[in-house]
């Protein structure tokens, strides 16, 4: 973690006593926190980064995020950090490990770095910090990952979290971290159509989706009578529904948002089929209509 409080912050967001260890680029020498190398390793397995991935990494320190993904993965990517001593420190070290052309960094603000190019984005910023860049993480393609050493982004619930051994860690007494996960959801919310055959006789499914971050709340009617959903699902783009239909039992849809359409497979009694529904009513999910988050000042 380092000093990624950025000008436009340092007004309103200033140091809370742990935060010696991970003061603002305005307050001169910026110490920061090194993220132990088995959570760095953690990390990258939770985002199940490949060799196809590029990393972006936001406080980047040292550079070893972004330098552990190139060497022993070989995927690519940049950092930013605000110091740019650190920045000099982890392009050299790039070029030591031998991975400079896969790993670069630069001395940049967050906000004002395009992180479009990302499929993998990783933190280890205050909590404060995650919940102003959140609406900038959410404006990422649907199926971008997210992974965070210690904090999380507000009231948007991770995907996965769990604890883990951290030894050597400079902060905290129990020599523990914290990582947590999230998949960037597309925006699914609305009324969905679709026909499908019970009894020899078509007839039309409606399902109507509301939405929170990645969490779904799904009602569903066949030719005007209530079904049961038993699950919805959002990974990213992938929608996965299944439902209770007469004679046909569990049936579940699952597909890519492709414009207005959902496009996939049906599998009833495993047996799969192509599949495809139409969006007929767009809904704003709930966390784009909320009220934006209250920013707390630590003085």
């Amino acid at each position: 973690m380092q000093g990624l409080l950025t000008r436009k912050m340092a007004a309103g967001v200033a140091a809370v006593v742990w935060m010696a260890t991970a003061a603002a680029q305005d307050f001169g020498d910026t110490p920061y926190v090194q993220t132990p190398q088995v959570v760095v390793d953690a990390m990258l397995e939770t985002a199940k980064v490949t060799k196809t991935d590029y990393v972006i990494d936001l406080g980047s320190g040292d550079g070893r995020m972004v330098i552990t993904a190139a060497k022993k993965i070989g995927a690519r990517g940049f950092g930013v950090d605000l110091d740019k001593r650190l920045v000099a420190l982890a392009n050299n070290n790039a070029r030591k490990a031998g991975v400079a052309d896969r790993a670069r960094f630069y001395a940049r603000d967050l906000f004002e770095t395009d992180l479009s190019p990302a499929s993998v984005i990783t933190i280890y910023l205050l909590p404060e910090v995650n919940l102003m860049a959140r609406a900038k993480l959410l404006a990422l393609a649907p199926g971008t990952r997210i992974v965070s050493h210690d904090y999380g982004i507000g009231d948007w619930i991770p995907d996965q979290e769990f604890e883990m051994d951290a030894p050597g860690k400079p902060v905290g007494r129990s020599q523990k971290s914290k990582v947590l996960f999230w998949v960037v959801p597309d925006k699914v919310a609305g009324r969905w159509v679709w026909p499908v055959t019970v009894g020899g006789q078509k007839q039309q499914v409606e399902l109507m989706l509301k939405q929170n971050f990645q969490k779904l709340e799904a009602t569903a009617r066949l030719d005007g009578r209530a079904v049961v959903v038993d699950e919805a699902k959002l990974t990213g783009r992938r929608v996965d529904v299944t439902l209770t239909l007469p004679e046909l039992g569990k049936v579940i849809f699952s597909g890519l948002r492709i414009n207005q359409a959902l496009e996939g497979e049906m599998r009833v009694e495993g047996k799969p089929a192509p599949w495809s529904a139409v969006r007929v009513e767009i809904l704003d999910p709930v966390h784009v209509t909320a009220p934006p988050p209250v920013i707390r000042e630590i003085y």
